[in-house]
């Protein structure tokens, strides 16, 4: 499952060729519309700024959230194997340091 998220992209633009690039981002903001007009509580793949949960805090990082009427409802907290714990530190970090680079 790793492997097949980490190389959808390329997946999608072999298959559709052009305006490919388009298709992911806007069908994942279609869904999540979607979720927040009809009140659907679906749980979908956002970056919300997370205040301690898996303990990272004041910075946005890609998590499972509830989306429903209210918008963001719920951030999910699954639990990590150590090892998917320290992949999401490691990304989370990644992240912090381009937001320092980059002075947001």
């Amino acid at each position: 499952m790793v492997t097949r998220t980490r190389n959808g992209g390329i997946e999608i633009v072999n298959l559709l060729k052009t305006g490919s690039a388009y298709y992911a981002p806007s069908a994942a903001a279609t869904e999540m519309v979607e979720a927040i007009l009809k009140d659907k509580k679906k749980i979908l793949p956002c970056a919300v700024c997370l205040q301690g949960e898996y303990g990272i805090k004041d910075l946005f990082v890609g998590v499972p959230c509830k989306l429903g009427s209210n918008g963001l409802e719920q951030i999910i907290e699954i639990k990590l194997t150590p090892e998917e714990q320290a992949a999401l530190r490691k990304s989370a970090d990644a992240v912090a340091e381009l937001v320092k680079v980059i002075g947001v």
